[in-house]
């Protein structure tokens, strides 16, 4: 398992994160929002687009990432 997925198998639930993942095609896509789930094999992330499944073994960076900036 990467550094990477260690990372969000550690951090709070509620964190905001951005997951850089491997979709099945071998591209690679980004999930942001809160953490809402986690277990063995997979994280969810609450996202603007709803929540998204991804898979510990498919993620290549994760961080915690500030909160949004304010709307002007």
């Amino acid at each position: 398992m990467t550094h990477s997925a260690d990372f969000l198998r550690g951090i709070p639930i509620g964190t905001r994160v951005v997951a850089r993942y491997l979709l099945p095609d071998g591209s690679a896509t980004d999930a942001l929002g809160e953490l809402r789930e986690r277990d063995a094999v997979s994280v969810v992330i609450e996202t603007r687009r709803g929540l998204q499944r991804v898979g510990l073994a498919t993620v290549i960076a994760a961080k915690a990432v500030p909160p949004p900036p304010r709307p002007r």
